[in-house]
């Protein structure tokens, strides 16, 4: 069940729903998510800002969205992430506008 009360089998899991529920359960303040299924809705590909990934780690902040998805990471196929705390990805939107290689 998730904290809607329904089950998410029930649900479409669409790029929108994982968006809000990113944004609600992470407090995420960027959530890009992307279906790379071709649009049957199966994998899924995001990019999640957040707050609550200061002083963690990768694995860390993987395991903080994955346990925020539990219910909806079950009923797709695939799911990668790519997660930056807001000063990083601060940072990373700088060194886009200046020309930096991503990384450096």
């Amino acid at each position: 069940m998730t904290e809607t009360g329904m089950s998410t089998s029930a649900q479409a899991i669409t790029p929108e729903t994982l968006h809000t529920a990113l944004t609600e359960r992470l407090s995420a303040t960027h959530a890009a998510v992307e279906d790379i299924s071709g649009g049957c809705g199966t994998s899924f590909s995001a990019v999640v800002v957040s707050p609550a990934f200061a002083g963690k780690g990768s694995l860390a902040r993987h395991r903080l969205v994955n346990g925020a998805l539990r219910d909806e990471i079950r009923c797709i196929h695939a799911w990668s992430a790519k997660c930056y705390t807001v000063e990083e990805w601060e940072r990373r939107k700088v060194e886009e506008m200046e020309g930096v290689p991503a990384g450096v």
